[in-house]
């Protein structure tokens, strides 16, 4: 991942630009948590470059229990961050939600991620360049599959680009490590940091409008 910080500005704030450059904890697995419910929960995966950035918008819907960062559609078993941002390994870098479908639906979490991505350029979102930031819908059934494919159509002719947010069935899940999981909560000041010298609010204001 490409730095475009001054130098000054990383030695203040010792952040690095790259999605999880800076790590505040040892790598470990994360294990996410539910709360008990008797309603059955669903997940829906989502891949929109920086994790990081992609956990707030979801986790402001009612309905969301958790958001959960991680790696998936690659080929090497529990991935490290160190080997999924070197490019090498083929995952992507996601966010799995889970959510309980009687008070969100999948139609409303799709809405949200288009809202949150650049679809039109290719293995890149904002700062962030590599297959591993590339956007994609990972369907977990055929209603999923069936619905996520119905938004995309939705959205032809919207732009002069075509849309090259991938629709793909997922494969195994890894949770990043501890340290990436609820960042802007737990490091506001370097993730707000980031995320504007990323430019990724003023890119989704100019692929999408103000709204």
């Amino acid at each position: 991942m490409e730095q475009r910080f001054p130098n000054a500005a990383i030695a203040l704030l010792s952040v690095t630009l790259a999605c999880g450059g800076a790590s505040e904890a040892p790598a470990q697995q994360f294990a996410a948590s539910a709360p008990a419910t008797t309603q059955a929960l669903q997940v829906a995966t989502f891949g929109g470059g920086c994790f990081w950035c992609m956990e707030p918008p979801f986790d402001k819907l009612n309905g969301v229990v958790s958001t959960t960062s991680g790696y998936i559609g690659g080929r090497v078993a529990n991935p490290t961050y160190e080997q999924v941002s070197a490019g090498g390994t083929g995952h992507a870098e996601v966010v799995q939600v889970k959510y309980d479908p009687s008070k969100v639906t999948y139609a409303k979490l799709l809405e949200v991620f288009w809202r949150n991505i650049d679809p039109l350029t290719p293995n890149r979102q904002f700062c962030d360049k590599g297959s591993q930031y590339r956007s994609a819908i990972f369907f977990h059934d055929a209603a999923q599959r069936s619905a996520a494919e119905a938004s995309k159509r939705a959205l032809d002719g919207r732009f002069r680009q075509p849309i090259v947010t991938e629709i793909v069935a997922a494969t195994t899940f890894y949770p990043a490590e501890a340290y990436h999981q609820d960042y802007y909560t737990k490091n506001p000041v370097r993730y707000k940091f980031y995320r504007s010298r990323c430019g990724r609010d003023d890119r989704l204001k100019e692929v999408w409008g103000k709204k």
